[in-house]
């Protein structure tokens, strides 16, 4: 039995904004993870690594994000872009974010049937409003199995 996919977003929609909190322990543990012991990272001024901003959608509240209506069985994350527009967040900073889709479209697979991608951004705003960063990601879902006879 398959779960029914919710209607995916159209081209254009926005999520609901959600609050990103930039905390000194959480940039550590991320730099942590990356084997990183760059000084930056650590500390009350502590900056954030270049990716991690990736983990703010884990901050998300319930139905904040876009749908893309992918099967998360056949998801795969493709590239990711991080560009900084007032240097990188430090620690103590609020971030707002919210997602975007701006792009579907569709390629033959290499083993046959379609694979669908969809291309969200995710822009990043401090109190003042402006913009500090934006988050370029790919979701591909792959080609569904053909049904055996």
């Amino acid at each position: 039995m398959t779960t029914p996919i919710a209607e995916p977003s159209q081209v254009g929609t926005t999520g609901e904004e959600w609050e990103v909190f930039v905390e000194r322990g959480k940039i550590r543990e991320f730099a942590a993870a990356m084997q990183s012991d760059n000084p930056a990272f650590q500390g009350p001024d502590a900056i954030i690594p270049p990716t991690f901003l990736i983990s703010a959608n884990q901050w998300a509240p319930a139905g904040a994000r876009v749908n893309v209506g992918f099967d998360r069985k056949r998801l795969l994350h493709g590239e990711q872009e991080f560009v900084f527009h007032r240097g990188l967040p430090k620690a103590g900073d609020r971030i707002l974010a919210r997602e975007r889709l701006v792009e579907r479209f569709e390629k033959p697979g290499k083993k046959g049937g379609q694979m669908r991608f969809a291309v969200v951004v995710t822009e990043f705003h401090n109190s003042a409003g402006e913009l500090v960063a934006e988050s370029r990601g790919t979701f591909i879902e792959t080609a569904a199995k053909e049904a055996t006879k």
